[in-house]
């Protein structure tokens, strides 16, 4: 029996959620597994509604679920940073989800802006460090208001925490068994403190697994890879900052942040599962967001309890819509609305 946190949040996040549940029902039955659902309100109509967003006394209770199924964060309304910070980012300090994971992977080659790039190319992941780096929100003003203000922001690395995101990358790669090779992705030649602690972290654990290939790229010359030879990658490693921004290309070549899913993981807790794509206000209500990125992420939350069949019969349903049934992946543009994706995708579990 699993105990699934649900947080709606904001905007077409309560949408693609409910096609997620959907799925899932469809999919325990046919898997024969239990599962409980709570729904939790977290989010900026609650923010605005109560002025708070998430508090120590629930984070202990989302310690105690199997994982947590998140829609989306942010609202129009909210000043920038109040929920990502409140919210988001407290969820996964607290939770110690120190894994970011972001598969990059194209399921249909008409959906990727790449020249002569296919399936076969575009299919490798990011391992995110997720709890340390620029978004530890270290730092200070000095002189704040005045000519001569200064505005400092600390990247805080620590060889615990990058050690632990190596070894799980490194591990990841190892179970994906596909090239068996990971990329350090990070910038030696500029931030010479940090990226020397985690240039010398990766080869010292890299010594523990001789069966994995590793290489470096700096984090421009990865994106510009990642649009030029995409099928050089297999698995990539890197820091907080470096890894939000590089996912959301990857996003991009995989066909676009309507099938961009994302996890935040504790290998010894409570782990999160997300679309990336955001809450999309100007489409909320209007039953044409993709629900596909929520139901990839379903998929990784099922693979992270063990279900992993479940997983893999509802990712390849998701493949046999993109393939044979989508127009397009952006919202408004499919061929079909919301809920009737969510049905394609219910039919094709087999």
């Amino acid at each position: 029996m699993y105990k699934i946190a649900v947080i709606p949040g904001d905007g077409t996040g309560p949408e693609v959620i409910r096609e997620g549940l959907r799925v899932l029902e469809a999919v325990s039955k046919k898997y024969n597994f239990s599962y409980q659902t709570k729904i939790f309100e977290f989010g900026g109509q609650y923010y605005l509604k109560t002025g708070k967003t998430l508090q120590d006394k629930d984070v202990e209770e989302l310690k105690q679920y199997s994982a947590i199924y998140l829609g989306a964060i942010g609202h129009p309304e909210v000043r920038p940073g109040i929920l990502e910070r409140g919210i988001l980012l407290k969820l996964r300090f607290d939770l110690d989800q120190y894994i970011n994971l972001r598969p990059i992977k194209l399921y249909n080659a008409e959906f990727c802006p790449l020249k002569d790039k296919g399936a076969k190319d575009i299919d490798f992941v990011v391992v995110r460090e997720n709890t340390e780096g620029l978004y530890k929100g270290m730092g200070e003003f000095q002189n704040k208001g005045t000519p001569k203000e200064v505005a400092i922001q600390i990247s805080y690395n620590t060889r615990f925490g990058i050690e632990r995101c190596i070894r799980y990358a490194f591990q990841y790669c190892r179970k994906r068994n596909k090239q068996k090779k990971l990329t350090l992705c990070g910038k030696t030649n500029v931030l010479t403190y940090a990226w020397d602690l985690w240039e010398r972290t990766f080869y010292e654990v890299a010594k523990e697994y001789p069966d994995i290939q590793t290489d470096y790229a700096h984090v421009d010359a990865t994106c510009m890879w990642m649009v030029k030879n995409p099928e050089w990658f297999d698995v990539i490693v890197t820091d907080n900052m470096f890894g939000d921004i590089i996912t959301d290309l990857g996003a991009m070549i995989q066909g676009g942040m309507g099938i961009a899913a994302g996890g935040n993981i504790n290998p010894e807790g409570v782990s999160m599962f997300e679309p990336i794509g955001g809450s999309a206000p100007k489409y909320t209500g209007k039953n044409v967001i993709n629900p596909l990125a929520a139901i990839c992420a379903l998929s990784m939350m099922l693979e992270n309890l063990g279900e992993d069949n479940a997983a893999k019969a509802v990712e390849e349903a998701v493949i046999k819509v993109v393939t044979t049934k989508l127009k397009s992946l952006a919202a408004g543009k499919m061929g079909y609305s919301t809920q009737e994706v969510g049905d394609l995708v219910i039919e094709n579990i087999l």
